[in-house]
């Protein structure tokens, strides 16, 4: 080496780069001028010889070993920079011509930066990661992740021998971001980053940041392009933007994607993305849902986990394809009119070391205290949410699924994890607030801040919290200290619920208040009601395992459960397989039994569903009102004796209203009263025992006319048949009161006159009556066989005191036939209802009492007989 090539050289940091340990290579790497001439330095571990290469002119270089590690250098003459190569020959002879990595300046500028730093960098995916571009007329891969206590980081692959040593990545204006360019690279490439804490410890990370991953149990993450998919459907994000959730039906079906359905090929595991996507849509619009939501598609290393456990935020897992399948799958939803809800998981994340955990040697993104950081039940780590970055990494990995994948909702895991400083925790392994309280405030304030960003950014996306606590306002407004979200899972009437329905019969009115409890607080917030997957495993059973009694009993338990499901205020959502009552739990590693649907009971189950998510769309008053009390009215919620509740849906049309009665024991009540809200007409338009659904046929096949009959504190009621074990659903029509037409003066005072003599002939005719029926019942006394009156004059004065009793009772006979009620092995109450003796019932039995002793003698012409009261 000549003498000047010598001096000009930095020996430290040749050292630092030798051995690995320098966090800016930029600034002794490439070429340099100096007073002397131009200095060109490369680090190529395993070269023999390099030879700098001339872009313009073709002249060549060989350049000087400085170090044997593989470190080379070269003087030339001149003040330029021009555009160059390098040849290397490497100690297995073979020959490559590269461009240098280090001859391009930084991309991330000094905005993104602050941006970044102080959180409020939102699209922060597009810089950091992996990302294919075109840097002065050269393609590669800019590579960028924040590790701001490393030591250095290096991007190493296969395309460098996963050697750390050779692109050592520059760290940027000392913010903690490193960054490298690498010429030559494209899509595909698979990647690390190898992160140096210390002289003797080095560990290999997945990218925080990138789009796609192998698949496990590999870990490396796949550099990809996610931005060149086609979508088709602009016309439904148009719609969806201009949609209001809170006024329209939403029927969720949980979907793990993995176990949907299984291929039956031994060596394929999973179906893609695009496979899937036609058998999920098909069978989500055959059933009606509106949406469906993914558990966890985020990259995870551990299929038991289900997702939850999540390494690649950014990364769509392998398991089922590549991002852009998945963006396809998205895409084929939408055109199908479904909506897609992802599961998503802020609340903590796994120890595995390849990912966030510990990341550059410090606890990066979890609290550096065990008892802030760590979950000691679930075994995870816990975000630190008062660090900006780490509060920027969260916010904008909901908005990007949002912006690049186009998803309808985010469901939000664990957020009572999050609230609470203590959450899972025995005393001693939690640290109070500033205040000495047990609110997470940096959580709290990371919730709000989300909220409004993606409220401003994401028009029409939802946000649904998994909180299973009495946290106020976790879908109130953020400007009135609630949390911002669309939605809440309901989980006190998840648990309710299913602990009632899990009881005997016999003894579900001892728990009468696990029914109805949730109408306490159903409008503390914007409530989803859910049967989701975290009731179907882990011993808790299937949900028709959950239900008690005989094989027949347990369908109709279930299709009464699921009937009061839909019934109830709230959003729905049912978890896959439990809409064909599956009996087994469910199983990551299995199928969906659909085989099941061979058999009457499963199918006829399939089929109830179905025909309860047409109901649940077909009448507003299911929807409209979920979140307003003026949508509910209870009849009747104490008859815990009977377990049954009645009650009412409405919305601001008081014609669609939805009269609904739920039986929870297996006993039939005919004749069963129930007060009504109004004067009308009552059709039973859905029924949960009809045949066709597995049921008795205890149904309501004829249109129900109010009677002014009080019950329920209602003036007005009905009499019905409630199926056993089922629920009965009613429209309600009301009949609108006739008003007579405005008279002139004169006219009303000769109606006047003329009501006053009828009133006066009624009353000379009733009188008439009284004595008839008196000297019939002394004829009676002495002959009793019963006379016959068969001349004209006889009918005739029979139809006059009949007529006569008619209009002084004033009662409009109602004809109804008698309804035939099939058998059935469910016990079989008849209620009476006791009528209260009037003037006008007494004048109605005497009606009937002279019937059977004035009955003339004519032939019946078909017309049904006139109901008698009881």
């Amino acid at each position: 080496m000549n003498e000047t090539l010598y001096n000009l050289c930095d020996w430290a940091e040749i050292e630092a780069i030798v051995y690995s340990e320098h966090d800016n290579p930029h600034s002794i790497l490439g070429a340099h001028a100096t007073d002397d001439g131009i200095i060109f330095n490369t680090f190529i571990p395993t070269a023999a010889k390099v030879v700098l290469h001339m872009t313009k002119t073709g002249k060549e270089y060989e350049m000087e070993i400085a170090d044997e590690a593989g470190f080379f250098s070269v003087l030339v003459s001149g003040k330029r920079i021009p555009d160059y190569t390098y040849i290397v020959t490497y100690d297995n002879g073979e020959t490559q011509e590269i461009v240098d990595p280090y001859k391009f300046d930084s991309v991330m500028d000094a905005m993104d930066l602050k941006l970044f730093t102080s959180g409020t960098h939102y699209e922060i995916y597009d810089k950091l990661g992996a990302h294919p571009m075109e840097i002065n007329g050269v393609s590669g891969v800019l590579f960028a992740v924040w590790a701001p206590n490393a030591i250095r980081v290096s991007v190493v692959g296969d395309f460098n021998l996963w050697d750390g040593r050779r692109h050592q990545m520059s760290r940027v204006e000392g913010s903690g971001v490193f960054e490298l360019f690498i010429p030559n690279l494209a899509c595909g490439e698979i990647y690390k980053y190898e992160v140096k804490v210390n002289s003797q410890l080095v560990m290999l990370k997945a990218d925080p940041y990138g789009y796609a991953s192998e698949l496990r149990p590999a870990t490396a993450s796949i550099v990809y392009d996610i931005n060149s998919y086609d979508w088709k459907d602009q016309d439904y994000i148009a719609k969806r933007e201009k949609r209001d959730c809170k006024e329209e039906p939403m029927l969720v079906y949980e979907v793990h994607l993995g176990s949907f359905k299984k291929p039956e090929e031994e060596d394929q595991l999973f179906y893609n993305y695009r496979e899937l996507a036609v058998m999920v849509a098909d069978y989500v619009k055959e059933m009606g849902y509106t949406h469906i939501e993914l558990m966890p598609i985020m990259e995870h290393p551990l299929d038991a986990s289900w997702g939850y456990q999540v390494t690649g935020y950014y990364a769509a897992t392998s398991r089922y394809g590549t991002p852009e399948d998945f963006m396809y799958f998205v895409d084929y939803m939408h055109k199908q009119n479904i909506g897609v809800i992802l599961d998503w998981v802020p609340a903590h994340f796994p120890r595995d070391t390849f990912g966030l955990a510990n990341f550059d040697g410090t606890c990066l993104y979890e609290h550096l205290d065990p008892r802030q950081g760590s979950h000691p039940h679930w075994g995870t780590l816990i975000y630190n949410y008062g660090r900006p970055e780490v509060a920027n990494f969260l916010i904008a990995n909901a908005l990007f699924w949002a912006e690049k994948y186009h998803i309808d909702g985010i469901r939000m895991d664990a957020v009572a994890s999050m609230l609470y400083l203590d959450y899972g925790k025995n005393d001693g392994e939690w640290v109070a607030n500033m205040y000495g309280g047990h609110e997470n405030l940096e959580a709290v304030e990371f919730l709000r801040n989300l909220s409004k960003v993606f409220r401003k950014k994401q028009k029409g996306v939802l946000l649904i919290a998994e909180e299973s606590t009495a946290w106020e306002k976790v879908t109130g407004d953020v400007d009135d200290d609630g949390l911002g979200f669309d939605l809440k899972w309901n989980m006190g009437w998840m648990n309710d619920f299913t602990n009632y329905m899990k009881c005997d019969p016999l003894f579900r009115k001892g728990h009468h208040g696990e029914l109805t409890f949730s109408m306490i607080y159903a409008y503390s917030e914007n409530f989803v009601l859910v049967l989701s997957h975290d009731e179907v495993v882990h011993g808790k059973g299937s949900m028709i395992n959950k239900m008690p009694g005989s094989y027949e009993q347990k369908f109709a338990n279930l299709r009464a459960a699921y009937g009061y499901m839909m019934a109830h205020p709230g959003k729905k959502l049912l978890f896959m397989g439990q809409d064909i009552a599956q009996f087994d739990e469910w199983n990551e590693n299995e199928g969906v039994q659909w085989d099941l649907l061979e058999y009457d009971a499963h199918r006829e189950m399939k089929d109830y569903v179905k025909a309860l998510n047409r109901l649940y769309k077909d009448y507003p008053a299911l929807y409209r009102m979920d979140f307003n009390s003026d949508g509910f009215e209870w009849i009747n919620n104490m008859d815990a004796d009977k377990s049954i509740v009645s009650f009412l849906r409405k919305t601001d049309k008081e014609e669609e209203t939805i009269l609904v009665i739920c039986n929870f024991t297996p006993v039939v009540y005919e004749g069963f009263k129930v007060g009504v809200p109004f004067k009308g007409k009552y059709k039973e338009t859905f029924n949960s025992d009809k045949e066709m659904f597995g049921g008795k046929g205890y149904v309501n096949p004829r249109l129900k006319y109010s009677s002014e009959d009080e019950c329920d504190g209602r003036e007005n009621s009905i009499q019905v048949i409630v199926p056993p074990l089922g629920i009965s659903v009613f429209t309600c029509t009301p009949i609108a009161e006739t008003k007579p037409a405005k008279k002139t003066e004169a006219k009303k005072a000769e109606t006047k006159k003329t009501e006053k003599a009828t009133v006066t002939k009624k009353t000379t005719k009733a009188e008439k009556v009284k004595k008839e029926v008196k000297e019939v019942k002394e004829t009676k006394e002495v002959k009793p066989t019963r006379a016959k009156r068969t001349t004209k004059a006889a009918k005739e004065s029979k139809e006059e005191i009949v007529a006569t009793v008619e209009e002084t009772a004033k009662i409009e006979p109602k004809v109804a036939k008698a309804e035939e009620v099939p058998k059935a092995e469910p016990t079989v109450v008849k209620v009476e209802s006791k009528v209260e003796e009037t003037p006008e019932a007494e004048l109605t039995m005497l009606k009937e009492e002279l019937k059977e002793v004035v009955k003339p003698t004519r032939k019946k012409r078909g017309r049904p007989r006139k109901q008698q009261l009881k």
